[in-house]
Parts: C-alpha cells; structure tokens; sequence
C-alpha cells in the first residue's frame, strides 16, 4: 500500500507539469525519460509503449523514481518513488486522458503494430522541495508512511 499525497503534491500532479521518469539500464546505469502523469486516487499513472527502453527496464526492475517538476516554479517539485505495475491502455483510455490534459487534443496515431500500456505506481516515498516545504510548515493533511525529506 502506498502513501497519501498532500495538497501541494496533488496540485503538482493535476497540473500541466511535467514529470521525469528515472528507471535503471540492465548495466546499472540510469536511464531518464520526460513524460505525461496522471493519477488514479494516490496512484500514479503513465503510459509507454512496449518494447522502448523505459519498458523493459520497468519489467527488469520495477522500482522508479518520478520526478514531477512545477512549471510556474521549477524549484518547487515532488519527487516519488515505488515500483510501478503494468497492464494493457484499452483503448489508449490514459494515453488519451493524458493527451487532453498536457495538449488539448488527441494523442497523434502510435506506430503501427504498436502496444501502449498502462504504467501504475504505488508511490511508497515522497521527497523534495516542495515535500520538505509542506511537511516543515505542518500543511499535510494525510498520513504517510515515511517522512518527506530530501533524498
């Protein structure tokens, strides 16, 4: 079971923010991704096609980092973690959500033979400035299972 978000990290995640998505390379090394976010409750929710690079590295080794960055105010961000689980986008129901939200429109067409899939985290730890800023001015109106600090 994940944690809770506060209202600034639900305010991160509503908003058109962009997110930075951070998997490891079968060698270790990182691999980062900039994408769309959305969420499910307090899960967060994104969506890739197989077979890229995030994928694999997703069904290698699960556990990610997200990193949601305010566009108004890039010091001003939440960084997530967990393990993400993935299931087929029916339809490209999120990656037409997600499209609507960042663009205003249809996602353009995915190559042919393409399969998006739905990427669900269950964020297990939260960090960063606007994590520390929320918990130090005692403004969080959930519970969590671990502190908001920096990483």
């Amino acid at each position: 079971m994940g944690i809770s978000f506060t209202e600034a990290t639900l305010k991160l995640l509503d908003g058109r923010n962009y997110a930075v998505l951070a998997t490891v390379n079968p060698d270790g090394s990182p691999q980062t991704s900039a994408m769309w976010v959305g969420r499910d409750g307090d899960d967060l929710l994104f969506s890739t096609v197989e077979g890229r690079v995030k994928h694999r590295n997703m069904l290698h080794d699960p556990r990610v980092s997200v990193t949601v960055l305010d566009s108004a105010d890039p010091e001003n961000y939440v960084e997530l973690r967990g393990p993400v689980s993935m299931s087929p986008d029916i339809g490209r129901k999120v990656d037409t959500q997600l499209s609507w939200k960042y663009d205003g429109k249809d996602p353009d067409p995915d190559r042919p033979g393409a399969v998006r899939v739905v990427v669900r985290m269950t964020v297990e730890k939260a960090t960063g400035h606007a994590a520390a800023a929320i918990m130090a001015a005692g403004s969080s109106s959930s519970s969590r299972s671990s502190p908001a600090g920096t990483a």
